[in-house]
């Protein structure tokens, strides 16, 4: 593990101007993964072992631009493409996440609604925004793993003067349109159109926030996007010919039915479609409409309409049969199988589950910098590393190489490891073990052993009457 992970930190040398940089981040990037506690930039120095060195170049590495993250991605976008066939698309999941914080003074942070407050209740919270870009790497059998191939700090524009003239006013609107979410999203989606082969077909994938005009409007050429969409959409069939009408040709056909209509029309019949999620394969139950025009993507743009009943499920054993919310997509290519569609949108799950992991295990967001340059750069490293661990994992299971796997916990189901992929807590524990296992030497104890044996046999206590006194009062 740690050997293929030393090759895949080579990098480092082309993402940073100097030697010594180069080693300072590879030694960051392995203390990421190793570090048990806050990934704090003072935590990751003590982590090498540079707690009683000047600390400044670390925080320097960050604040003065000298880390380019753009060229760690692009390694494993390289190797995630590798991992693909010659024709075999490219699946790239997008999505936004907060990360909260408390100083008042630090770039980039602003109130933000809290997306785990409740339904009923917007809280807000003080926090940093940023965007990821995830691609999906096969595993077989409808599996597939997402690797983070880009993280970008997505700050808003900033407040303007309240005697501020009608100049500085719009240029603060033109800052506000350049700065929104989608409009970044856009901008990063045909950079990595640039970035692959023209003749790989790219599909992203988007939540209901990224589905509008923009984002359909300005879609990068040979790429498709699939994203949920309201239930009370209001969509249009494709215009009638009518070469014997007058007057201007329509662009958009008669309305048709909304999604959620779809859905309760017991004339469609359900289509049933077998899929991988949570685990297992899973029968969904579809309906899908096509070519649909929508006003927000343009009528240049036909679409396809699919409808996925609500799952359902139980708490536990004999527990009441509950159901889920059903789901609305739309697809920019209405050509694309209704089974590829399904499977490409249950695998967008996985940048959820890389956000809670970034966040929660290798700390990303808990450095205490200030700087804008160290908040774009330092999130960036720490998701980098994250990345990198992954890519090395699945390179070693691709050429089913043998991993010196842990013991599990005794309560822990046993899974077949060509069944389901090794969890990230798996993946971080077999690397510690592999990295401080090296160091343990017996040589190390030496300084323990004392010259002269110890008995083999503590001797006897004899027994003492004050104690036994004590004891019984």
């Amino acid at each position: 593990m740690i050997a293929e992970l030393e090759g895949l930190l080579g990098v480092t040398a082309a993402a940073t101007p100097t030697a010594s940089c180069a080693q300072r981040l590879r030694e960051h990037l392995l203390a990421v993964l190793l570090c048990a506690e806050k990934s704090t930039v003072t935590n990751l120095l003590c982590t090498g072992g540079r707690q009683h060195e000047d600390w400044s170049a670390a925080y320097r590495l960050y604040a003065q631009d000298r880390v380019d993250e753009n060229v760690l991605f692009a390694e494993v976008l390289h190797q995630v493409v590798a991992s693909l066939g010659p024709e075999e698309p490219l699946m790239v999941a997008m999505d936004d996440t907060l990360v909260r914080k408390r100083g008042t003074q630090i770039h980039g942070v602003a109130w933000r609604r809290d997306p785990l407050g409740p339904h009923f209740q917007t809280n807000l919270v003080r926090g940093q925004r940023y965007l990821q870009f995830s691609a999906a790497w096969p595993l077989g059998g409808g599996q597939a793993r997402m690797v983070p191939i880009g993280f970008f700090h997505a700050p808003p524009a900033g407040k303007v003067a309240k005697d501020a003239d009608p100049a500085q006013l719009r240029q603060h609107r033109e800052e506000q349109k350049q700065r929104a979410l989608n409009h970044q999203a856009l901008l990063h989606m045909a950079a990595l159109r640039a970035q692959c082969d023209a003749a790989r077909p790219l599909i992203f994938n988007g939540d209901g926030s990224y589905t509008n005009a923009l984002v359909l409007q300005g879609l990068p050429a040979q790429s498709t996007y699939i994203g949920r969409i309201r239930k009370d959409a209001k969509l249009h069939t494709l215009p009638r010919e009518s070469p014997a009408a007058t007057g201007r040709r329509p662009s958009y056909g008669p309305v048709a039915p909304t999604p959620e209509a779809l859905r309760l029309d017991e004339a469609q019949p359900w289509r049933h479609v077998v899929a991988f999620a949570a685990g297992q394969r899973h029968e969904f139950r579809l309906k899908t409409l096509t070519p649909v025009l929508w006003r927000k993507s343009g009528a240049g743009r036909p679409l396809r309409v699919v409808v996925i009943a609500p799952l359902a499920y139980r708490l536990r054993a004999g527990a009441k049969l509950l159901y889920r919310q059903p789901a609305y997509l739309i697809c920019s290519d209405p050509h694309l199988p209704l089974e590829k569609v399904l499977q490409y949108y249950l695998w967008r799950w996985g940048i959820e589950v890389n956000f809670r992991e970034e966040k929660s295990l290798l700390g990303a967001g808990q450095a205490q910098v200030r700087t804008a340059a160290s908040n774009l750069h330092l999130p960036a490293v720490i998701v980098a590393a994250y990345a990198l661990l992954w890519v090395s994992a699945l390179r070693l299971r691709q050429r089913e190489a043998s991993l010196p796997w842990l013991q599990p916990p005794k309560w822990r189901r046993p899974v077949a490891e060509e069944q389901a992929p090794p969890t990230t807590g798996e993946l971080l524990r077999l690397l510690r073990f592999e990295i401080w296992s090296g160091a343990l030497r017996p040589s190390t104890f030496y300084a323990f052993v004392s010259a002269a044996p110890t008995a083999t046999k503590s001797p006897k206590l004899a027994p003492s009457l004050p104690g036994a006194l004590f004891a019984a009062v």
